[in-house]
């Protein structure tokens, strides 16, 4: 059996930043939530994407779930959040009791469509808050969807867990909004093996979150609670691993991207493949390299093909509107996230890959067309 490649998994740096931090957390015995690390790492990544305030989550998902929250969501309320997403996006939605309303995607961002936005703000005139995605890195279309959710009035909440370091008009991917998420999963394109990370300009909600996040704990000598309070901060040992990671940033962006490039140049000859789309406004941090297949080579027989190499690759995410425990709620659209679902595929897109093995990745891709 080959060696097996990875679509993405977790890439410690060379130099070792995360066992310093990890070190220093046993060493001071600062192992249990919160210390220096989680203070240090809220601070450093605010910075990083010039944004007021953090709070570091136990991951993602809890980020969303906390700025739905922070914004006010609760039973009854709409949520219109984009269809082509993974469930995490939307799962915190159903926690408030809230309604989704998902919202197609336009072709050449493969994120929400601002035309069907404001379709579904006219619809649901009792919206409270407009939950973006930034899919595989690429940003959506900010400077219309920031507009629209200043026309209606409602909180825009960026789901950016795919794309740290991703800029839209020089400006980072999860600043734009009220909220911003970014995730640390085991596959992203830095990773605490499991974390995420809320921010925002509002110093006030971020506090609120930190408060909710460890039990909502009142200022008291007893245990006292006088709201509900979730078991979400991350720990110090994990920040430590997400202080080392973030000094590498920039490097894995730029790893990400020659991936992209290197399968762009060696299959762009094959009329079927059609890359994700580039733009002007956006600089994506190309998270995962992801095409469309046009012609009679379908998603399954290249992930098939590439498996039977020991080879990892995966299909686009499965939209939440045609997805079995969704299903039910409205859609906005003319089914372009069912089309990018449809005919998009994963290519391997790991930090640690060499050029042989792209090589060995682009053989099994250009075989098909061949046979």
């Amino acid at each position: 059996m080959k060696e097996k490649i990875f679509l993405s998994s977790p890439h410690m740096s060379e130099e070792g930043f995360e066992k310093t931090y990890v070190q220093d957390a046993f060493d001071t015995n600062w192992i249990a939530p919160l210390g220096p690390n989680v203070t240090n790492f809220e601070n450093e990544v605010a910075k990083k994407v010039g944004i007021g305030h953090a709070a570091a989550l136990v991951s993602g998902t809890s980020a969303i779930h906390m700025a739905l929250r922070a914004c006010g969501v609760g039973e009854g309320d709409v949520v219109l959040c984009q269809s082509l997403t993974f469930s995490a996006t939307a799962n915190p939605i159903i926690y408030e009791k809230a309604t989704p309303v998902f919202v197609d995607s336009d072709l050449d961002s493969w994120n929400m469509s601002p035309k069907y936005l404001e379709e579904a703000l006219i619809k649901y005139p009792n919206t409270k808050a407009v939950l973006v995605v930034h899919l595989y890195g690429m940003s959506a279309k900010l400077d219309e969807i920031v507009a629209l959710c200043k026309k209606y009035n409602v909180t825009l909440i960026e789901d950016a867990a795919e794309s740290l370091g991703t800029t839209y008009k020089g400006k980072y991917t999860g600043t734009f909004g009220d909220y911003g998420i970014f995730s640390f999963n085991g596959n992203k394109i830095i990773t605490t093996s499991g974390g995420g990370m809320l921010v925002s300009n509002n110093q006030e909600r971020i506090e609120k979150v930190r408060f909710w996040s460890t039990q909502a704990r009142d200022k008291a000598r007893h245990y006292q609670h006088s709201e509900l309070g979730f078991n979400y901060r991350m720990s110090n040992v994990v920040a430590g691993v997400g202080r080392g990671q973030l000094k590498v940033l920039d490097r894995r962006v730029s790893k990400k991207r020659y991936i992209y490039d290197y399968y762009k140049k060696n299959l762009s000859d094959i009329e079927d493949i059609e890359f994700m789309p580039m733009n002007d406004w956006n600089k994506p941090n190309c998270w995962l390299t992801s095409v469309i297949l046009k012609g009679k080579i379908k998603p399954i027989d290249l992930i098939l093909a590439l498996e039977k190499e020991n080879i990892e690759s995966r299909p686009i995410w499965k939209p939440m509107h045609i997805q079995p425990f969704f299903e039910k709620y409205d859609y906005i659209g003319d089914k372009n996230a069912e089309y990018i679902f449809d005919h998009g595929v994963c290519l391997p897109s790991d930090t640690k890959l060499t050029d042989q093995q792209l090589n060995e990745i682009i053989k099994v891709i250009r075989g098909l067309w061949k046979s």
